[in-house]
């Protein structure tokens, strides 16, 4: 019994401790806990890794990356428009990137509905980043083994062009998509869609879609219908491939494909769409460098502009201003078809030459055409306020960006007698003193002799000097010259804004010795217009910043000044109003039946090598210059200011006067000017018995006192007792 229970027992213990490890009771058990363990592990580690690693690296992608703050004021290069002075936009200035900022108010709603349709329809419901667009085309370029769709939202693409490169790579478009997600969190959708549609490409050299509408319809967006739109919206797939201008077939298919995507996406009626897309493209092309308008003047204008950059701190070809000019697009019409209209007889006359028929048969077509064209140099002013109202600075602007009217010298001939005429009134001198018509010797600086002639080489008799002005006399201004001095007189001609070298001898009352700039002598002629009041010419009005702010104006101040006398100034106004009415200028009136108050100066210089006229009205001062560009060449005999340059000047204002609506004035009146009765035969006060009169005007300080001593009476009594006896 003892046995048994020891063993029982034993047994027992036995069987307590033995007990078998667990590798041994359960093996795979163990195996499968631990080999879990250890892939958690690592798969965190790795997952950590990866995270690290993606962080790190879009970190260090994230520093090529423009700042939010630089996200906040994205500006991208404008073009500047400059404006005429009745709202006409007439040229843009820019560098590479012909654009033009619209509000996204003002851009059609058929323009937005047409960019959404074939760009982004789920563009307001993502983020920047469209996961199942990208996945959509991940699958379409692993299955071509080439990247054909780039999933990109508009966002994207908005980021690329604004601050990447067009190359295709895994990560450019991770770029993209950080540079969307940041753009979507600075900008409202409406924001975002204006921007895209003032930046994208439309090629062409249009940037943004109211430079493309200016390009392709030369119309602003507002005015784009659904299919011009459309067309605009196609392009935007390859602005090269799809150019309406080299292929436009490609670009008429493309159209339709975004006209059937506006039906597709609700936005546009089946019925609608097939007649839309049986529409010709109907383009109306407008070449962005290509100045149509007043080319000289724009040119003048951008000239200024580069010269006022550092003081404005601008740069004019990419800030986006808007400058405001004086131009006025009507007159400047009216005075390119009188140059059309009259210059073509002009030129003939310079061909008939014998010395022109011989060089063109030694020449080439291009060389004698560029010897033997007739130049011109046009421009017409507001006396009151010196704004450039019109200009053409030469036959075409393509051949020739010299601009005549503002960059050439040329001797002015007789249109520079007012100012010898001006500094003998202002002096004492009145238009009835009387000079002799006499021939006269005069000397040259270097010692030689020099024998002055009237334009009609006749001599003889005596003048009065309004009789020499308006006829042109040329011995009398030597006379007249030479009694005041030539110095005296280029003080006035200075003081009326000539700047050009003016020298000191008796050939300067002919225009002989100095050369002026037309802008010069056409605003100071505006003077007598004005009272004798000069204003400095002006062509630019204001600058405005891409955002409206005002950035320069011109001062009033400095750019007025009084020459002469209001008194003295009558006195000129009238005797050159003479010129015009009886005078070298009488075409106007005669041949144009152009009767408006107005007065003004012919000009001929030696041998016909420069036809002038500068005339004025109380509104408008006008000048022509006629001439070679080659002043060896001249326009031919007889060809001098009264028949070769006053018949651009009538047609030119008849045309302004008789169909351009503004304020029409006469010339002012001044009070204390006498007016006296003169004898026709001795020009002194005219008596009762004087049988031929006229009036003349005075400066109260100059009258004249003498009284006609020849018709008293007593010549009717001396020949009463002849016919007695």
């Amino acid at each position: 019994m003892k046995r048994k229970r020891r063993i029982s027992q034993n047994s027992t213990r036995i069987t307590k401790s033995f007990r078998p490890p667990t590798s041994v009771m359960n093996p795979l058990m163990k195996k499968d806990s631990s080999g879990t363990k250890r892939m958690l592990k690592v798969l965190l580690i790795t997952i950590f890794s990866l995270i690290i690693s993606v962080s790190i690296f879009l970190y260090v992608l994230s520093l090529d990356l423009p700042s939010l703050n630089k996200l906040e004021q994205i500006s991208p290069a404008m073009a500047s428009q400059v404006y005429s002075s009745d709202g006409e936009i007439i040229y843009s200035f820019f560098r590479h990137e012909n654009r033009r900022y619209i509000p996204f108010e003002r851009i059609p709603e058929h323009v937005i509905d047409a960019l959404l349709a074939v760009e982004d329809r789920e563009f307001h419901s993502h983020w920047g980043v469209n996961l199942m667009g990208i996945v959509r085309a991940l699958i379409i370029d692993l299955r071509y083994m080439e990247i054909r769709q780039g999933g990109s939202t508009m966002t994207m693409q908005l980021a690329k062009n604004l601050f990447l490169t067009s190359e295709q790579n895994l990560l450019r478009k991770i770029k993209e998509a950080m540079l969307a997600v940041r753009i979507e969190s600075t900008y409202s959708k409406s924001e975002i869609l204006s921007l895209y549609l003032n930046i994208v490409p439309f090629g062409n050299q249009a940037f943004g879609i109211q430079a493309a509408a200016r390009r392709y319809f030369d119309k602003s967006v507002e005015e784009l219908t659904v299919d011009e739109g459309a067309m605009l919206i196609g392009i935007l797939k390859g602005n090269t491939w799809y150019s309406p201008i080299r292929h436009p077939e490609r670009a008429k298919q493309r159209r339709n494909v975004v006209i059937n995507s506006l039906v597709d996406y609700g936005k546009l009626e089946e019925e609608n769409a097939d007649t839309l897309r049986l529409k010709p493209l109907n383009l109306s092309l407008v070449d962005p460098h290509e100045m149509k308008i007043a080319p000289y003047f724009t040119e003048h204008v951008r000239r200024q502009l580069n010269s006022m950059q550092d003081s404005l701190g601008i740069d004019v070809y990419e800030s986006g201003l808007r400058i405001y000019t004086t131009l006025n697009t009507d007159m400047q019409a009216h005075m390119e078809r009188a140059v059309t209209k009259r210059i073509s007889w002009v030129q003939e006359r310079v061909h008939r030459q014998s010395i022109f028929r011989t060089l063109k048969e030694t020449m080439n077509d291009s060389a004698f055409n560029a010897l033997s064209t007739v130049q011109v140099a046009f421009a017409a002013l507001n006396p009151q306020t010196g704004h450039i109202l019109a200009m053409i600075g030469g036959r075409d602007f393509t051949d020739s960006k010299f601009n005549r009217v503002t960059q050439m010298r040329r001797q002015p001939g007789s249109a520079i007698k007012p100012f010898l005429y001006t500094a003998a009134i202002d002096n004492g001198y009145t238009p009835a003193d009387v000079y002799p018509n006499l021939p006269t010797v005069e000397f040259n600086a270097d010692g030689s002799r020099w024998t002055p002639k009237n334009y009609d080489g006749r001599v003889g008799g005596e003048r009065t000097l309004r009789d020499a002005l308006r006829n042109s006399i040329n011995l009398i201004a030597i006379r007249l010259i030479n009694d005041i001095t030539p110095q005296s007189v280029i003080e006035y001609i200075r003081s009326f804004g000539i700047t050009t070298s003016v020298r000191p001898y008796s050939s300067l009352a002919l225009g002989g010795s100095c050369e002026v700039i037309p802008l010069e002598l056409i605003s100071a002629f505006g003077a007598f217009a004005n009272n004798g009041i000069l204003v400095k010419p002006l062509s630019i009005l204001r600058i405005e910043d891409k955002n409206g702010n005002v950035i320069y104006e011109p001062r009033p101040e400095g750019r007025r000044r009084e020459v002469i006398s209001p008194v003295t100034n009558y006195i000129m106004n009238s005797m050159l109003q003479d010129v015009v009415s009886r005078g070298t200028g009488y075409p106007i009136r005669r041949d144009f039946q152009f009767f408006y108050p107005a007065g003004g100066k012919t000009g001929t210089t030696n041998d016909f090598t420069n036809a002038w006229f500068i005339g004025y009205t109380p509104d408008i001062v006008a000048g022509i210059w006629l001439g070679l560009d080659d002043f060896q060449y001249n326009l031919g005999q007889g060809m001098a200011g009264g028949v070769a340059a006053v018949p651009f000047w009538g047609e030119f204002m008849k045309a302004v006067y008789d169909s351009v609506e503004f304020s029409k004035h006469q010339f002012r009146e001044v009070s204390n000017i006498v007016k006296l009765k003169l004898c026709s035969e001795t020009h002194k006060i005219a008596g009762p018995f004087c049988p031929s009169t006229y009036e003349e005007v005075f400066n109260p300080r100059h009258q004249i006192k003498e009284k006609c001593d020849i018709h008293t009476g007593r010549e009717i009594q001396n020949n009463t007792r002849r016919r007695t006896f």
